[in-house]
């Protein structure tokens, strides 16, 4: 196993994980379901968004097929609007690479969290170890106790472009 900050924290947290490793090159939530053999439903990505009110950037949780509604997001925060943030903006504000950004890297870095809300529906969850080529397969429940994210419908399914975990 794969031993990076992550990892550590999660064992320190006592959850319930386990690692998948591949190459570390940059994957989309897609790509990466079908390297597992992953229901792309359970293959969550780390979607950064900024909150103008409040000069504040978010992390969304949202599954594979689906992508951040900044309409929904915005109204699930009680806000006028709210920016989805370029993959090269997202890594200067993480800093961490497009397809290893990981809420749990992010934890202590003052990041507003929310979860679209199929992840009530799931058991284990699949999402970025912090790095490339890295994928924690976690039991939900562990990672809403973790994390405690704000659950709600910001995020609607899309057929276009894949974005990046």
């Amino acid at each position: 196993m794969v031993k990076n900050n992550v990892t550590r924290f999660l064992s320190a947290k006592k959850a319930d994980f386990e690692t998948l490793e591949s190459e570390p090159i940059k994957r989309s939530a897609l790509e990466n379901a079908a390297l597992f053999g992953l229901d792309p439903a359970i293959v969550y990505k780390s979607i950064i968004c900024f909150n103008p009110a409040h000069e504040k950037y978010l992390i969304c949780l949202v599954p594979g097929p689906y992508e951040v509604n900044p309409k929904k997001l915005a109204q699930v925060l009680g806000e006028k609007k709210v920016f989805v943030t370029s993959q090269k903006e997202a890594e200067k504000i993480t800093g961490l690479e497009a397809g290893g950004i990981s809420p749990f890297a992010l934890i202590h870095k003052g990041f507003q969290m929310l979860a679209h809300n199929t992840l009530n529906n799931q058991e284990k969850i699949a999402i970025s170890g912090g790095q490339r080529g890295l994928t924690i397969l976690i039991k939900a429940t562990d990672l809403i106790r973790i994390l405690n994210p704000k659950i709600a419908d910001i995020a609607d399914e899309h057929s276009g472009s894949e974005d990046l975990v």
